[in-house]
């Protein structure tokens, strides 16, 4: 392709609204343009990289024995109340009625949709395995779209559903995708790990997501540099740390007036936070959710959720909440004689000894308090993990990084085939609930994580296999007939070798042009200038610092080279 023939608009100025460099890249290199919040239409540039990337896709999908698939986007609600998540799945579905007053709602996610397309189609243990796919356009009403395409509301992903007739089955199918997904993100130039992850609204009994490391992920992932231990935040869980065995002692209401934080109570009693348990009281729909964890600690609400049995809204108490709960003002709140509907103690807390609660009085705590004499409530895993804790495999240190989610995988077992009525005859002859599996990954959200892993101060830097274009030919005067001779031929033998190439031939000055594609992030440049009367052309990689110099007669295998480097075959 010529750039002169080309629709594109590259930016010099960073937009006002982009945050990261993806997004500010995506912007700045002609890849998308916004319509409405979370929203973007995608340039020539940009739609033939998520092109390249959905190629990958598919090629390590097909080789996992997966079979493409086309669902609508517009589903029954009927499907929804049948698997339980119509009134469940909350504000983010986008939801509306036709002509008639029926209710749809765009789709989020299809497990509905594929569950009803098996329940119909599969009768027989003979057809099993079964794994279905598709790569099509989501939409969730996201209450803050942000970062581009990683946070957006309408977006593209591809989403797989493998249907076994037992556990053992549904294991070998997450295990193919598990390896599928890792060879898609190394042929995409991603450094990514699986960590493990925390099932969410999608059920299911376990799940793995695909990170990759970002400073702007909006994920916390726990890491061990030790072995090969990692997990997402949410799920990651912790050890407790047992405090030093004491004898109870007596337990006394202490005057604390305008003594509110942990901050303040160190300072009052002369003591760490160590020795402190505070009481977070939570709207959970209709519940009020009392939750203690110790002073120096942070509470982990997705496994406070998960705890209750899951909750469509969920977040801190208002301060009549709290009044109405602990009779107190906030920042005295306890577990003694607390009116909650749920009270749940970190399992920490329960071992500590003689530590310093909110008494439910305003100005007072309580001293030498202890789990199971003073008061009662659930124990379990409340808390996040923190840099440094033990791993639980190995005991190592623990490190935190932040990353950004690009697939995910789930064991759904038979949440929805039960929910749905989707059976198959088994061997025995009897009926039996299909075995399911899920497995997503957002396309344009990888082709963000592609940037924030693939870029300098210049612009884009993408991996071959998934650049819009992987040679460009620059000559650098337009008007000179040599140089345009010459990089034509080059332009033309790349073409017949089935190599991806652009040609600059805008009346630009040579600097623009650079800056442009540098901006662009094409793999490969061949510049065609003065010193073709030597019988010489300027080489240079996007991700190298230098320029070479090469042949005009050796500069094709030179770019054959660079391919075989890549494991890319012409």
């Amino acid at each position: 392709m010529k750039l002169s023939k080309m629709l594109i608009s590259t930016l010099r100025e960073v937009p006002a609204e982009a945050e990261i460099a993806s997004h500010q890249l995506m912007l700045r290199a002609g890849m998308m343009r916004k319509m409405a919040s979370g929203v973007y239409n995608y340039m020539p540039l940009g739609i033939r990289v998520i092109k390249k990337i959905e190629d990958i896709v598919r090629n390590e999908m097909d080789s996992a024995d997966a079979q493409e698939f086309l669902a609508s986007a517009l589903i029954p609600s009927e499907l929804w109340i049948e698997s339980g998540r119509w009134d469940v799945y909350g504000a983010e579905l986008f939801r509306l009625k036709d002509r008639n007053a029926r209710e749809f709602c765009l789709g989020p996610t299809h497990e509905e949709v594929f569950t009803d397309i098996a329940r119909n189609e599969i009768k027989s243990y003979k057809q099993l395995p079964l794994n279905l796919y598709q790569i099509q356009t989501k939409y969730r009403d996201e209450r803050r779209p942000r970062f581009g395409v990683m946070r957006s509301r309408e977006f593209i992903m591809k989403d797989a559903y493998s249907f076994d007739a037992d556990n053992e089955g549904l294991d070998i199918s997450y295990n193919k995708m598990y390896d599928a997904y890792n060879n898609i993100f190394r042929r995409c130039g991603l450094e990514c790990k699986a960590v493990e992850a925390d099932s969410g609204a999608m059920g299911g009994s376990g799940s793995a997501e695909f990170m990759v490391k970002s400073e702007v992920g909006e994920d916390e992932v726990v890491f061990c540099k030790s072995c090969n231990y990692a997990a997402n935040m949410e799920k990651a869980p912790t050890q407790v740390d047992h405090m030093e065995k004491e004898e109870f002692k007596e337990l006394n209401k202490i005057l604390t007036p305008n003594v509110k934080t942990i901050e303040d109570l160190e300072k009052f009693f002369n003591t760490t936070s160590r020795k402190f348990a505070k009481t977070l009281i939570y709207k959970a729909d209709n519940r009020v959710v009392a939750v203690m964890v110790r002073g120096d600690r942070h509470l982990n609400e997705i496994k406070v959720i998960n705890a209750i049995g899951g909750a469509l809204e969920f977040e801190m108490a208002d301060a009549k909440t709290v009044m109405e709960a602990t009779s107190a003002a906030v920042g005295f709140a306890g577990p003694i004689g607390i009116k909650a509907d749920v009270v749940l103690v970190d399992a920490e807390v329960a071992n500590m000894y003689n530590f310093i609660i909110g008494a439910n009085d305003t100005g007072y705590h309580y001293e030498n308090v202890n789990y199971g004499r003073d008061f009662e409530g659930k124990v379990g895993d409340f808390r996040k993990v923190n840099e440094g804790d033990k791993c639980p495999k190995c005991e190592s240190q623990l490190t935190i990084a932040r990353g950004v989610e690009v697939g995910h995988i789930f064991k759904l077992g038979t949440k929805y085939s039960e929910a749905m009525g989707a059976t198959f005859i088994g061997q025995d002859q009897k009926k039996q609930p299909l075995v399911m599996g899920c497995y997503g990954i957002g396309i344009n959200r990888t082709m963000a994580a592609i940037i924030e892993q693939h870029h300098d101060e210049n612009g884009i830097k993408w991996p071959i296999s998934v650049a819009p274009y992987q040679v460009v030919v620059v000559p650098v005067s337009k008007k000179d007939e040599q140089q345009m001779e010459i990089a034509e031929e080059i332009y033309n033998n790349l073409k017949e070798l089935g190599v991806e190439v652009l040609m600059d031939d805008r009346d630009e000055r040579v600097g623009v042009k650079f800056k442009d594609l540098d901006l662009i992030g094409i793999p490969m440049r061949i510049t065609v200038g003065k010193k073709i009367s030597e019988g010489k052309l300027e080489f240079k990689l996007r991700s190298a610092q230098d320029n070479e110099e090469v042949e005009i007669s050796a500069v094709i295998n030179r770019v054959k080279e660079e391919f075989k480097n890549n494991n890319i075959i012409l």
